[in-house]
């Protein structure tokens, strides 16, 4: 069993995806507030619990030249706080992830929309080795 959980971080809201049993398909979970850090900590480490879910791909935030943005540095501090609690973490980039899911979800808040597009391109590439 290889499911996973996929993570567009933002400083506002924190969007999850999750995958099918197989780890072949992505799907938007939930958009969770991350106004309060620990509490939103907590809240994924509910969700990963509860699914029985060990291995997490957290987008990999970069500005459009291919270097590291403001938000980076947070997301991969949030990264090893979960690498801690004994879960296996992948990066991908998320280029334009938000942009794309909002071209196939009409909502104002799509970030677990661009989770699951974040996933779904992990997942794809891992697929076919």
């Amino acid at each position: 069993m290889k499911k996973y959980l996929g993570i567009d971080y933002g400083s506002k809201k924190i969007g999850l995806a999750t995958s099918d049993e197989e780890g072949k398909f992505a799907f938007p979970f939930s958009i969770i507030s991350n106004k309060n850090k620990e509490e939103a900590f907590q809240k994924i480490l509910n969700v990963l619990k509860e699914r029985k879910i060990e291995n997490i791909v957290i987008g990999e935030s970069l500005n459009l030249k291919g270097e590291e943005n403001k938000i980076l540095k947070e997301t991969k501090d949030f990264a090893e706080k979960l690498e801690k609690e004994n879960f296996k973490i992948f990066f991908e980039k998320e280029w334009l992830s938000t942009i794309e899911a909002r071209r196939f979800d009409d909502r104002k808040d799509a970030d677990d929309s661009a989770a699951a597009i974040i996933l779904q391109r992990f997942l794809d590439k891992s697929n076919r080795g």
